[in-house]
């Protein structure tokens, strides 16, 4: 059965995946879904990733992270655009996620970004996601 939101389908296995304690969650690969994780990874959200091929598949394994009394890191993740609703704001617009606390991920001209870097570039774009 196909996906109609595949990274819809990704952020639910991570927040299935973070409230069942796994240590790590596999994800089909794609070019969007790897900039997501590198994002994640970058703003310490995650341990780290692998891209695999298991099975003549190619996966993404990503190891979650958890603190010293074992509290997932991710507290939330939310997609923000969906495929039936488009959701897209300029720089100047940009939501702030638990006022600074979280990241804001934006698909932008200038590639897969944080809220933040992608004020800082100028440039809006659709609005992914929001974790904190």
């Amino acid at each position: 059965m196909s996906v109609s939101d595949p990274i819809a389908d990704m952020l639910t296995k991570v927040r299935n995946a973070v409230h069942a304690r796994h240590e790590k969650v596999d994800v089909p690969v794609s070019k969007l879904k790897l900039e997501i994780v590198k994002i994640l990874k970058t703003e310490g959200y995650i341990k780290n990733f692998k891209k695999i091929q298991e099975d003549n598949k190619n996966i993404i394994r990503i190891f979650l992270k958890y603190d010293d009394v074992n509290e997932s890191v991710i507290h939330g993740i939310e997609k923000i655009s969906k495929p039936g609703r488009r959701v897209y704001s300029g720089y100047k617009d940009l939501p702030r996620v638990y006022n600074g606390y979280g990241t804001l991920i934006v698909s932008t001209s200038a590639g897969v970004t944080t809220g933040k870097k992608a004020a800082e570039k100028l440039v809006g774009g659709e609005l992914i996601c929001k974790v904190w």
